[in-house]
């Protein structure tokens, strides 16, 4: 399969149907980790190695870090991850704030496709030429000797400085009192709109699996053997299995029902 034609999988496709389990086994099985959860991989820098397995030379190891902790870090792994894509003329949209987030849903999704997409360039067979811990350690020890950030150091220091100068007047207390006042009413304020968002995302998800299990049942119902040969059975996997979600398959549906042979014979006696 052509690279640019990885992004192609549908909704419905088989992919999306491999548990965490088998997905955790295959990550921990090709890049000799052990992951517990699909929420651990959420720094992308897993999903760095395994293009790396695949394409290998194409992904800049030496950039990529696997210590990623914080979003602003994990986002720099995302953005190696994308250029290899814009590399490979790849589709895939990454949801990269959903993907930070470590939510166990979005990097599962995410990991279920990357590996759709490796067993599509290798067939599912491992390289064994291929050491993931070797490549690993080199990237993070040329991550290393390009040693810490000094104009950060020094601009930390700056700010402590003026900090404790500030500390030490009376004014300076009250002003820092002040804004601590204003600091904690701001951060009410974004707690409750936190809580409210993850109100909607819950209600949200939930929505999209209620939905989703719908088309499963669907998709099953298709799929016996009595009904599967039907022009409106093979109209509905058209638009299930669709894999371009900006365009309507409804078209292209209607069209093989209305030309299958005696469709509408009934309704014209």
């Amino acid at each position: 399969m052509a690279a640019g034609a990885a992004a192609s999988f549908g909704l419905m496709d088989k992919a999306y149907f491999v548990g965490r389990g088998e997905i955790l086994s295959w990550v921990n099985a090709t890049l000799q980790l052990s992951l517990n959860k699909v929420e651990e991989a959420a720094s992308g820098a897993v999903q760095c190695q395994l293009l790396d397995m695949v394409h290998p030379g194409l992904v800049p190891m030496h950039k990529v870090n696997f210590d990623a902790k914080t979003e602003y870090d994990m986002i720099q792994n995302y953005k190696i991850i994308q250029d290899v894509f814009n590399k490979l003329r790849i589709g895939k949209n990454i949801e990269v704030n959903k993907l930070v987030k470590g939510r166990p849903l979005d990097n599962l999704e995410f990991l279920q496709w990357l590996k759709r997409y490796c067993d599509s360039v290798n067939g599912g067979i491992m390289n064994e030429n291929y050491n993931p811990v070797e490549r690993r350690s080199k990237g993070c020890k040329e991550r290393s000797h390009k040693g810490p950030n000094k104009s950060t150091k020094s601009l930390q220091a700056n700010r402590l400085s003026s900090a404790n100068s500030a500390d030490a007047s009376p004014i300076g207390k009250v002003v820092n009192a002040v804004n601590e006042e204003h600091y904690m009413e701001q951060i009410q304020q974004l707690s409750e709109k936190i809580a409210d968002l993850k109100v909607s995302v819950d209600n949200t998800e939930k929505e999209r699996d209620f939905y989703f299990s719908k088309l499963r049942d669907i998709e099953i119902l298709c799929q016996r053997p009595e009904l599967e040969h039907l022009p409106m059975t093979k109209g509905i996997r058209k638009i299930l299995y669709a894999a371009d979600a900006k365009d309507s398959s409804l078209p292209e549906a209607n069209e093989i029902i209305t030309r299958s042979p005696g469709m509408f014979s009934d309704e014209a006696e």
